[in-house]
């Protein structure tokens, strides 16, 4: 592999990983603030995701869409399908978490779900990457 493909890689995933890092600690926090956490998880699925886009030497979209990128995804491999429902569950906090009048209490059973499920992305992108 290419190294600054290889470089492009890492600092997607890095940023991925300081998503769900910030995610985590949302959710541990003494006063957890869940909505926060919700939206860093989305963006820790999308950036994960372009990782592995950058990784096929495909044009990374400015998109929030995980549906479109997983689609994109499945180009190469069939088996990203298999995030499908992940990303309907972590789509809806890309927008809904950002703004007040989208806004709502996202309970903290639900904030920890969402954190386990961007680390489901994390761990499937990371091993079609060989990481």
């Amino acid at each position: 592999m290419d190294e600054i493909i290889r470089e492009v890689i890492e600092r997607w995933l890095t940023k991925a990983e300081h998503d769900l890092m910030s995610a985590r600690n949302d959710i541990d926090a003494i006063t957890p603030v869940t909505d926060t956490a919700c939206f860093h998880t989305q963006q820790c699925a999308e950036k994960a995701l372009k990782a592995y886009l950058v990784f096929k030497d495909e044009h990374i979209l400015k998109t929030h869409n995980l549906n479109h990128l997983i689609n994109l995804c499945a180009k190469f491999d069939m088996e990203f399908f298999k995030l499908s429902d992940i990303a309907n569950k972590l789509a809806r906090y890309a927008i809904t978490t950002r703004y007040p009048d989208d806004w709502r209490d996202i309970p903290l059973n639900e904030a920890e779900e969402a954190v386990r499920s961007a680390e489901q992305v994390m761990t499937f992108v990371k091993g079609k990457l060989g990481i």
